[in-house]
């Protein structure tokens, strides 16, 4: 557990922002593709939005006490957020829902990807550089001071936590996004029969994020590590 110096709290008020931008675009993803498919529950609700209030006002322990405890605590930012369906359309249109479940990553790895092209741009013209220590989430560094001290760490943010929110969600546990996910691999009577099958494990969901809590540890750092060869290809 980190001490809350000034500058933990200044990166934690940070990546706070930025999980609210990231979650709240994963969210409105989740809804706006439901919606092309049929299901506008998300979208009278609300949700196809990129303003966090709606998503707040459905998860605020999720959102706010969460994420706010863990910074405050030294113990790192979590959280979770949550978009509304209809069960029923889910069993009619299975491949359908398993393009709305993964909208939500898709949404995540565009964020990273949009991060990747600001940092390979900012290296490029020479406002960023390669920190000392990758640490805490600072992948790229401000060449100077000022403005660009603040835009190097909101990208380097904004890559990682994305990166990690994108990866962790795609795992096949419910009730993370890949679990329905699965169902576009599936023939559709099938993928109804998987899906049922999720609705039981529902009250299992703890176990399953743990599970991919375990598995994602080891995922995550290779996978950071081999994007940091992207941004900088002379790393050695």
């Amino acid at each position: 557990m980190n001490q809350l110096t000034p500058d933990v709290l200044a990166l934690g008020v940070l990546q706070y922002i930025v999980f609210l931008l990231s979650t709240s675009f994963h969210e409105a993803s989740h809804g706006f593709v439901a919606k092309l498919g049929g299901d506008p529950t998300a979208f009278h609700g609300g949700q196809v939005t990129l303003n966090p209030l709606p998503h707040i006002r459905r998860e605020p322990f999720g959102m706010v006490v969460v994420p706010l405890l863990g910074i405050l605590m030294g113990g790192g930012l979590i959280g979770w957020a949550s978009a509304p369906y209809d069960p029923l359309w889910q069993l009619r249109h299975p491949r359908r829902a398993a393009l709305m479940s993964l909208a939500g990553p898709g949404a995540n790895f565009t964020l990273v990807i949009l991060a990747f092209i600001l940092m390979r741009i900012g290296l490029f013209a020479g406002v960023f550089q390669q920190p000392v220590q990758f640490a805490s989430m600072r992948l790229v560094d401000a060449a100077g001071g000022g403005v660009w001290e603040g835009i190097a760490a909101f990208v380097s943010v904004l890559f990682s936590l994305n990166l990690l929110l994108g990866i962790f969600n795609l795992l096949p546990f419910p009730p993370l996004d890949g679990f329905t996910g699965v169902g576009l691999l599936l023939p559709e009577r099938a993928a109804v029969s998987y899906i049922r099958f999720g609705y039981r494990l529902g009250s299992y969901s703890f176990l399953g994020l743990l599970i991919a809590w375990r598995l994602f540890g080891n995922l995550y750092q290779p996978i950071l590590l081999a994007s940091l060869y992207l941004i900088y290809p002379g790393l050695g």
